[in-house]
């Protein structure tokens, strides 16, 4: 895993995209702060620019740096989610423009996985993640079930994990800084 996890954040550090397991589906991922990177996941998944994603980050500090005021509520779901569960914020900072959506804010989801912890640990930046598959096509559940035309369109392709079958998609709550809550995806 040390080997794997070296070699995304090469690819990732240089400006490079590339194909992962995360604790959910295959994912795409990047720099989150690198709109150049950003733009490449669009254009490989053919999807609009509005249409935001979300970033993996692995605790407290990340969060503070991307978000200045982090409702209570959003530490009480994901202390008592017991799957994984993407919070949409507002006004997130220090991040590309680009993943940003048009109402200014952002998904963002804490993870556990061991492998994606320990990118996020060496990056000590948010990483993008996006479902690896072409916008409006069924999200793969396997590793055999990834698009090849993704496969070719990534620097790098993570091999760890390509025979297990993942979960469901995160469910993904949006917090207002109105303290509305709305839940997009169960």
């Amino acid at each position: 895993m040390q080997e794997e996890i070296l070699n995304a954040y090469e690819v990732i550090k240089n400006g490079g995209i590339i194909l992962y397991p995360t604790d959910t589906v295959w994912g795409i991922g990047c720099d989150a702060t690198n709109p150049e990177a950003v733009a490449k996941i669009y254009k490989l998944k053919q999807r609009a620019e509005t249409q935001s994603m979300i970033c993996l980050m692995n605790g407290e500090k990340m969060m503070y740096n991307v978000f200045k005021d982090i409702p209570e509520v959003a530490w009480q779901i994901m202390d008592l989610s017991e799957k994984p569960t993407t919070i949409i914020l507002d006004k997130p900072r220090n991040v590309a423009p680009n993943i940003i959506a048009p109402d200014n804010s952002l998904g963002i989801r804490i993870v556990k996985e061991p492998f994606c912890f320990k990118l996020l640990e060496r990056m000590k930046k948010p990483l993008v993640s996006t479902s690896a598959n072409i916008s409006g096509q069924p999200t793969p559940i396997a590793f055999k079930d990834i698009n090849p035309e993704i496969i070719k369109g990534v620097d790098y392709v993570v091999n760890l994990y390509h025979d297990k079958v993942a979960g469901k998609p995160s469910t993904i709550i949006k917090l207002t800084s109105d303290s509305q809550v709305k839940v997009i995806r169960k």
